[in-house]
């Protein structure tokens, strides 16, 4: 079940991300196409609009779209329909366009990735979203709730995971105020084991664990993070402007937290544990299922944000690649040759598929 719901959510992404480059190039005359569900072999033509072709194919996540004159190698045609003013014929490739435009086309995809991760926050906003306390939101039912869980920590090792409600703390008779700092001074006090009380979803179920030395320095701690959250409950104007203004902050972060990764994995100093692939996302799939709907909803957020800032980077068989050429033909004024463009794209995607790969491998090697 985690698998095909990983699937749905992908699948989601990607079509949102190539509807924006659709629209943006219908919207400025050139020509798609294809738009497809799903990747080849065809299965079926599900119908035509506007000279372009809608299919469903056999690989049954994602989707693209053939636009043409995308890759440099495409002649430009004219085009037997008129221009959006009814003057005269049009070119519609997508290398007749000035750079503007195809900057346009190629940005189209990450803002569309971007207003669905604000689509779906608004959303959980209206229907009952987790958030921390401290935002200035009206918040519903707060309780503790683990942000981190630490690797090999006795948390880790106990199956504590993010996103648990702590309901008690005990030792003995002894138990703890139900606030994440005095949680913390809690367990800082505390040699023998402790009783934790857990919600995970509709589940609940009672772990005893012993603080661990050398976590923190100078106290015991099972390797948690905590925080107050409770459910942003907001009517629809309101959910709309705070979708967005959540959707912005997260991005940003996300931005700066990537970039931090590269640069420090440029000095060989990044960790790349904390990377995760397609196989560790479909067990954090799982894990967003257990706590309910509305956490895989912001989960989904997430990883649209993740997309759409990872397709900007200038790394080519990206978007972010693609615009870097642009950005060089608009510089000096010429071309760059079809066959240097391509062997850069297919180098480029290579690595990316390298990178993947030792990605899963590193997503097995955490599960077993």
């Amino acid at each position: 079940m985690s698998l095909l719901i990983f699937l749905i959510i992908l699948s989601a992404l990607i079509i949102v991300h190539e509807l924006g480059h659709f629209l943006v190039a219908k919207y400025y005359g050139i020509r798609v196409d294809e738009f497809g569900l799903g990747y080849p072999p065809r299965a079926w033509k599900l119908f035509s609009w506007r000279q372009t072709v809608f299919t469903l194919n056999w690989l049954p996540f994602g989707g693209f779209v053939k636009i043409f004159g995308e890759n440099p190698s495409e002649e430009a045609k004219p085009s037997p329909w008129k221009d959006s003013k009814g003057k005269g014929l049009a070119l519609d490739s997508f290398q007749t366009k000035n750079r503007g435009i195809q900057a346009a086309v190629l940005v189209a995809g990450v803002v569309g990735n971007f207003l669905f991760a604000w689509l779906l926050i608004s959303f959980g906003f209206m229907s009952g979203l987790p958030s921390p306390a401290g935002l200035a939101l009206p918040i519903e039912n707060p309780r503790t709730v683990i942000t981190v869980v630490v690797p090999g920590s006795p948390a880790a090792q106990a199956g504590l995971k993010s996103g648990d409600a702590i309901v008690s703390m005990s030792r003995g008779d002894s138990y703890a105020e139900l606030s994440p700092e005095a949680l913390s001074e809690f367990i800082a006090r505390s040699l023998e084991p402790i009783t934790l009380s857990i919600e995970r979803g509709k589940t609940s179920f009672t772990k005893n664990l012993a603080p661990q030395e050398g976590l923190i320095a100078g106290r015991p701690a099972l390797g948690i993070s905590m925080e107050t959250i409770g459910i942003v409950d907001l009517p629809l104007h309101r959910a709309i402007w705070e979708g967005l203004k959540t959707t912005v902050s997260l991005t940003l972060l996300t931005a700066r937290a990537i970039f931090s990764l590269i640069s420090q994995a440029v000095v060989g100093r990044a960790d790349l544990a904390a990377v995760t692939g397609p196989v560790g996302i479909v067990g954090m799939v799982g894990d967003m299922r257990e706590l309910g709907w509305n956490y895989l909803v912001t989960f989904a957020a997430l990883l649209s944000i993740n997309l759409s800032i990872i397709n900007l980077m200038p790394f080519p068989a990206l978007d972010g690649g693609r615009l870097l050429f642009v950005g060089i033909e608009t510089v000096t004024r010429r071309p760059i040759p079809s066959r240097f463009f391509n062997a850069v794209n297919t180098a480029g995607f290579a690595l990316l598929i390298f990178l993947m790969i030792l990605i899963t491998i590193q997503d097995v090697r955490n599960i077993f």
